[in-house]
């Protein structure tokens, strides 16, 4: 029996097994594919020292983690976000860490608007309401309810996700407006997304939705002093990242009215606690960061991840190589 080339280890996932989507693609570089389900830092030094590869959901890939690695060349998170994966530690040994950026475009904004609609025409309150055993298409919504075309839609970030939202938001009539430090003005015309400074957008919209990643720049970008900026008819959507949003500062304003509404399907802490403020929050829906999810996304990504390592043990370069800031 041949020995395996490569020694690819899944840390961790909740994805159905066994892992025939991954052993497709590493089948041809000769890959030995060992699942775990590692949690902890001892269970990972424990279980993946001697990987040349690892596939990441949730488990913690810290500076003492990736300092037990012995020969590892590639780190591939299943999902965008990094934040279990000490990226500048692996970046300083050598390892290529990247990440999917975009198994879940499609997913992502259907739900974004799904949201939008969702808050702008009341359907949760109409389906308490009917539950509750009242039948009316009035009396129990906000006469502040207006036509969802002409209205406008402020969106924070303008990478693949957001300028699918804005495509979708253009059927329904929205005019969309944009802000972004980083995209640049092509991006904006190619989209046909209007852009205007932050304080702006704020002032303008009403919806507001947010796209950006999370960074030292972007952490708790919306909190009280922009609550303040908006309009008390705003409706605030977030499918980015929690920790872009002050949660408390948020539940805050839809408490006193200085917002209309939101709707979450990322938090700052998640699970959401059960104390959080925005259990109490009037006027919010929340969803459980299942915005990415759909049986062809999780297919996607599971193919694309085990494919990045692929590439990386062949000695070709990455498509999403995640470098620090």
């Amino acid at each position: 029996m041949t020995e395996p080339r490569f020694r690819v280890v899944i840390t961790d996932c909740d994805f159905e097994m066994p892992p025939v989507i991954e052993q497709a693609e590493l089948d041809p570089i000769g890959a030995e594919l060992v699942v775990e389900q590692c949690f902890t830092e001892e269970a990972l030094i424990e279980k993946v020292a001697d990987a040349d590869g690892l596939l990441e959901q949730y488990a913690p890939i810290t500076a003492r983690v990736v300092d037990a690695l012995e020969r590892c060349k590639v780190i591939v998170r299943y999902g965008t976000g990094m934040d279990p994966i000490d990226v500048a530690a692996a970046t300083a040994k050598g390892i290529v860490v990247c990440n999917v950026r975009d198994y879940q475009v499609g997913e992502v904004a259907d739900h974004t608007m799904g949201l939008l609609l969702a808050l702008a025409r009341h359907i949760v309150a109409y389906n308490d309401d009917v539950r509750a055993g009242v039948w009316d298409a009035s009396g129990g919504v906000p006469e502040r309810m207006e036509r969802v075309e002409g209205q406008t839609l402020g969106l924070i970030g303008l990478g693949q996700t957001a300028q699918a939202v804005a495509a979708r938001a253009r059927a329904f009539g929205l005019r969309a407006i944009g802000h972004s430090p980083r995209a640049p003005d092509s991006a904006f015309e190619a989209a046909r997304v209007e852009r205007v400074p932050l304080d702006d957008l704020l002032r303008q919209s009403d919806f507001v939705s947010v796209h950006t990643p999370l960074r030292a720049q972007t952490h708790h970008l919306f909190g009280a002093a922009e609550f303040d900026l908006m309009k008390p008819s705003v409706f605030l959507i977030n499918t980015a990242r929690g920790a872009v949003v002050d949660n408390a500062a948020l539940a805050q304003a839809l408490k006193d009215g200085r917002i209309a509404g939101a709707g979450l399907d990322v938090m700052e802490e998640e699970p959401l606690p059960m104390d959080s403020p925005l259990r109490e929050a009037p006027n919010l829906i929340v969803t459980p960061h299942g915005g990415f999810y759909s049986r062809t996304s999780i297919r996607i990504l599971r193919r694309e991840a085990a494919a990045e390592v692929a590439r990386v043990l062949r000695g070709e370069p990455p498509k999403s190589l995640f470098e620090p800031e």
